[in-house]
């Protein structure tokens, strides 16, 4: 094991490829910002400024993310969904754990960790986050992908995790990734049960974990007492050029233009990354010059 290996998060990293689904385990199952005193706490924190997201167990993979909480709500406080999370028969996330201070010692601590073996094959860590979920039995997840790199930890309970690749467009559309990287939209994703024969699975335990790259498709199924999970989240260099690249697309769509897939024209990737990466770089410096805040996904951590 190398020296730089992390101190929290273990996988094989002398063969870490940052764009292959592998398997991971922690050392977080007993540490004390994870248990759920504390995490009572943390809740109402997030809550009193939005930072929690919620829904009923009536959630099934085939309903779309981004409606979940509306479709299917739970309209108990984040304290009181907590306290009794094993009869609360929800499914909540406590959204970007590093605005807190407290839990934002827990994410440098893990990322930091882990940093020296990622940036060796993927440089350029920033936007880092923290995303905790607290779930009843049975609850699920839906059907999703996101745009991060991502290290999702079991820290209590059980739960099966299904990945599939981020190429695999049987799972998610070529047109579905392009259009959620331009506008966060994911209403061309689409659950089917047959999908489950092609994923990855997880049966995750406290200890285990897994590693997620940038818009792989998962979706999780809690088992028959409630969880604790983590996932730590963060882009790199590759994952703001995959983005860009796919926003691209989407734009080229919208103006009539059907792209080929992302990596498979290289002299069209390099010439729509260099135009449109030139446009947001613009657009960044006037807002600096105009004594605003730039909105930039190089930021040290994601904001909320």
């Amino acid at each position: 094991m190398n020296a730089d290996v992390a101190r929290l998060i273990d996988l094989d990293w002398d063969h870490f490829d940052p764009w292959r689904i592998q398997h991971a385990r922690h050392r977080l199952a007993e540490h004390p910002l994870l248990q759920l005193p504390q995490l009572v706490e943390l809740g109402k924190r997030l809550e009193a400024r939005g930072r929690v997201r919620t829904h009923s167990d009536d959630a099934t993979p085939g309903t779309p993310f981004n409606n979940a909480p509306r479709l299917h709500p739970n309209v108990k406080s984040a304290a009181s969904t907590l306290q009794d999370i094993e009869q609360a028969k929800a499914w909540m996330s406590l959204l970007n754990v590093q605005t807190d201070d407290t839990y934002r010692t827990l994410v440098d601590e893990v990322l930091d960790g882990i940093r020296p073996a990622i940036d060796r094959v993927d440089p350029g860590m920033s936007y880092r986050g923290g995303w905790i979920f607290i779930t009843s039995p049975n609850a699920v997840t839906p059907f999703h992908f996101d745009k991060e790199h991502n290290f999702i930890m079991q820290v209590s309970g059980r739960k099966t995790l299904y990945v599939w690749d981020h190429r695999d467009t049987v799972a998610a559309s070529e047109e579905a990734r392009d259009r959620f990287h331009a506008c966060h939209e994911r209403d061309r994703l689409h659950w089917d049960e047959s999908l489950r024969e092609r994923a990855t699975v997880f049966h995750l335990e406290p200890g285990q974990g897994a590693y997620m790259p940038s818009t792989s498709p998962h979706m999780v199924e809690n088992g028959d007492n409630a969880s604790v999970t983590i996932s730590f989240t963060y882009y790199t260099d590759s994952t703001r050029r995959d983005s860009l690249l796919h926003a691209a697309h989407e734009r080229l769509r919208h103006w009539g233009v059907t792209p080929p897939a992302v990596g498979r024209s290289p002299m069209l990737d390099a010439l729509l990354h260099a135009g449109f990466r030139s446009g947001i770089d613009s657009r960044e410096w006037l807002r600096r010059t105009l004594g605003k805040q730039p909105s930039t996904d190089r930021a040290a951590y994601a904001v909320a």
